[in-house]
C-alpha cells in the first residue's frame, strides 16, 4: 500500500481558466479525427435506484474510469447479509481498459467496497488526504495488503487517465475534503457534483466552489451528474452553525451529563461538540471504537482542533461531577453493539444512564433503522434520561442539498444533458422533474438505473442497452451474488424453522429399518413437539408403504432424490394442516 503525490498537479486559478490553457483543448487534432465517431458511455454500477454502493463508470474508446466504490447496508429481509457491494463483472471483463478509481469523499457508501474491488482489480486510487487515510484503514481492517496505490489529490488537482482529464473542486458535505469532479472528455465536459450542499459558513472545510461552477457554465458543460438524496425537501439545507447554537443551549441548560451521539464520520459535528463543551467548562469523553478511531485520525491530520485538557480518560471520568461531563459516542443508528445501545441496555462497562442525563441524538435515522433508533430512545427514557432528537429540536442538519440548492447548481452549470444520481428511483424522478421546471428539455434528461448504458455525443444522447447487474453480498468472509433461493430459505428458517427427517434403509432388502428419526429447530415448542413428531413419523412410514415401488434394492440408490421429494411433499402437507406453518424439511436417507 502506497501513497503518492506524483501523478497529479495543480495550477493557479487564472491559469486553469485561461482560454488557451491545455484543459480547454486537451486533445490533439489527430486524436480528435481518430475518435470523431466515438461516444461517451455513462454506466452506473451502483447508487442509482438505491441509497448506497455508489459506483459510476465513464467509458470512452479503450479507456474506463470509475468514480467511487461504496457499500450499502442490507434491508431487513436480507437475513444474514452483512453488506452489499456493486457487481463489477463489467469491469473484470475489461481489466485492460481500466485507468483508475476516483474517490469523491470518505464515506462508506463511496469507499466501503474498495477492499473487495481491489482484491480482484489492481488499480490506482485517486483520493483526498482524509479519504486516503480512511481507505488505508479500511483496507488494513479487511486484510487487503500490497494492492492499493493511493494517489493524494486536492482541490485544483488534475489527473490524466487515458482520454479523460479529471479536475477536482471543493464541495461542502458532512465530511471534510469532499470533492466534485470536472471530467474533460473528447465529447465534452462532464460535471459530477459528488455529495454536496451549499453552506456558506461551514464548521470545517471549504464551501462549495460556486465561482468555478459558474465559470464552467459559461464555457459549456455537456453533462451534469447531480446528487439527488434530499430532492424531496423544499428550500435550503440549514447551516451547521444552527446545530452549534442548539448544542450551546442544551449544555447551558443541562444539570447533569450531556451524552451526544452522531455519525463517527461527521467530523464537523464532533468539532462542534468539543467547542461547545470547552465553552461551558466540560470535559469530553469519547466512547465507541469507530468514534475513537476517527477522532484520533482527524486530530492527527489537523481536521479536528482539540483544546488542551478537554478530552478526558476513563479513569478521570468517574471523578468528575456530572455537570462537567460530555460523552461523545457511537450509536446514532441504534446499532446493537454500539456504545449508546450498550448504555441503553445497561451493559456498558464504564457508563450507566442515570436520571439527570441529557442524551442528544444528533443524526437522522437511515431508512430501515427507525425501529432500532426508537427502541434505543424508549430505553433511555425509561432510565430517566432526557432524550433530545430531531423531531424535538434542531440537533442535526444533513449533508445534502435541498431543492433550492439543486436548482442553483443546475442554473450555474447550464448542462446540455442531465442525469440525476445518488438516490432511490423516486429521488431521481423528482430531480428530473425539478430540472424540467427550470426549462431542461425532456429528451435531454436521463433517469438511469444500475446497469443502464447511456451513450452521449456532442449533440445527442440515448440509452442503448443494459449491463447485467446482480446484488453482490458480503456474508462474513464470503462474497457472492445474492441468490433469491438462499434468501427465501433464510426467511423460512427465521419464521417457521427446520425439520430434519432421517431414514435408515436396509441396503439388501430395501426396507425401512425402525421408525424415522425427526428433529425440529425453531418450529414448535417442547410442549407440543412430541405428539406432532410421532404423528409425523406415521406420515413418513405411510408414505413409504404406499410407494413400495421405490423401495431399495441393490444398486437402486439412484431413486434417493425421488424418495426424498415424496417424503418432503407429504410431510409439508401434513405439517401445514396441523400448524399452518411451512418449515424447511430436509430428508436424509442412509443405507445400512
Amino acid at each position: 500500500m502506497s501513497f503518492s503525490h506524483s501523478t497529479c498537479h495543480s495550477e493557479p486559478f487564472a491559469s486553469r481558466h485561461s482560454e488557451h490553457s491545455e484543459e480547454s483543448r486537451p486533445f490533439a487534432t489527430s486524436q480528435g479525427d481518430r475518435l470523431k465517431n466515438k461516444k461517451l458511455r455513462i454506466i452506473p454500477l451502483g447508487g442509482l435506484g438505491e441509497v448506497g454502493k455508489n459506483m459510476m463508470v465513464l467509458e470512452y474508446a479503450d479507456d474506463i474510469v470509475v468514480i467511487d466504490a461504496g457499500l450499502m447496508f442490507p434491508s431487513e429481509e436480507m437475513l444474514g447479509v452483512d453488506l452489499l457491494i456493486p457487481d463489477i463483472n463489467y469491469l473484470l471483463q475489461r481489466k485492460q481498459n481500466l485507468r483508475g478509481i476516483i474517490i469523491t469523499h470518505g464515506h462508506e457508501d463511496h469507499i466501503g467496497a474498495l477492499p473487495y474491488v481491489l482484491s480482484q482489480l489492481n488499480l490506482p486510487i485517486y483520493a483526498t488526504k482524509l479519504a486516503g487515510r480512511l481507505i488505508s484503514a479500511e483496507l488494513k481492517q479487511r486484510g487487503v495488503k500490497g494492492r492499493a496505490r493511493i494517489n493524494v489529490v486536492h482541490a485544483g488537482s488534475r489527473i490524466r487517465l487515458g482520454n479523460f482529464t479529471v479536475e477536482f473542486f471543493p464541495v461542502c458535505h458532512s465530511i471534510p475534503d469532499s470533492m466534485g469532479l470536472i471530467i474533460h472528455t473528447p465529447v465534452g465536459m462532464v460535471v459530477h457534483s459528488g455529495d454536496f450542499k451549499l453552506d456558506y459558513t461551514p464548521v470545517i472545510g471549504e464551501a462549495t466552489d460556486l465561482n468555478q461552477l459558474a465559470w464552467l457554465g459559461r464555457k459549456g458543460v455537456l453533462l451534469l451528474l447531480s446528487d439527488s438524496t434530499y430532492v424531496e425537501l423544499s428550500g435550503y439545507t440549514p447551516s451547521e452553525k444552527v446545530v452549534s447554537d442548539t448544542l450551546d443551549h442544551i449544555m447551558m441548560e443541562a444539570s447533569g451529563r450531556v451524552i451526544v451521539t452522531t455519525f463517527s464520520s461527521l467530523i464537523s459535528r464532533i468539532q462542534q461538540v468539543i467547542d461547545v463543551a470547552a465553552k461551558h467548562g466540560r470535559r469530553v469523553f469519547i466512547t465507541g471504537r469507530s468514534m475513537e478511531e476517527i477522532v484520533k485520525v482527524a486530530a492527527e491530520m489537523g481536521y479536528l482542533v482539540i483544546p488542551p485538557d478537554v478530552l478526558c480518560r476513563s479513569d478521570e471520568l468517574k471523578h468528575l461531577p456530572h455537570n462537567r461531563v460530555v460523552i461523545l459516542t457511537t450509536g446514532s443508528q441504534g446499532e446493537p453493539t454500539s456504545a449508546l445501545v450498550r448504555m441503553a441496555n445497561r451493559d456498558h462497562r464504564q457508563i450507566q444512564i442515570v436520571p439527570g442525563d441529557t442524551v442528544v441524538m444528533s443524526a437522522t435515522p437511515v431508512p430501515g433503522n427507525e425501529a432500532l433508533v426508537n427502541k434505543t430512545i424508549d430505553s433511555l427514557f425509561r432510565q430517566g434520561a432526557n432524550v433530545i432528537y430531531e423531531k424535538l429540536s434542531q440537533v442535526h442538519v444533513h449533508g445534502h442539498g435541498s431543492q433550492e440548492e439543486l436548482k442553483l447548481l443546475f442554473n450555474l452549470v447550464k448542462p446540455k444533458f442531465f442525469v440525476p444520481i445518488h438516490g432511490e428511483y423516486r429521488h431521481l424522478s423528482l430531480h428530473a422533474r425539478l430540472t424540467r421546471s427550470l426549462g431542461m428539455p425532456e429528451d435531454n434528461i436521463f433517469v438511469l438505473e444500475d446497469g443502464d448504458i447511456l451513450e452521449l455525443g456532442q449533440e445527442t444522447g440515448r440509452i442503448v442497452g443494459k449491463v447485467p447487474i446482480g446484488n453482490v453480498y458480503v456474508n462474513g468472509l464470503v462474497t457472492g451474488e445474492l441468490d433469491s433461493t438462499m434468501l427465501r430459505d433464510r426467511k423460512l428458517l427465521s419464521r417457521d424453522g427446520i425439520v430434519v427427517v432421517t431414514l435408515a434403509i436396509d441396503a439388501q432388502r430395501g426396507k425401512l429399518v425402525g421408525r424415522p428419526c425427526i428433529i425440529t429447530r425453531g418450529f414448535v415448542d417442547a410442549g407440543e413437539s412430541q405428539t406432532l413428531i410421532e404423528k409425523s413419523q406415521d406420515v413418513v412410514v405411510a408414505t413409504l408403504n404406499h410407494d413400495r415401488k421405490h423401495s431399495f434394492g441393490p444398486g437402486r440408490l439412484s431413486q434417493v432424490s425421488n424418495l426424498e421429494a415424496k417424503v418432503r411433499n407429504s410431510l409439508t402437507k401434513f405439517l401445514y394442516e396441523q400448524t399452518h406453518r411451512r418449515p424447511i424439511i430436509i430428508p436424509i436417507i442412509m443405507e445400512v
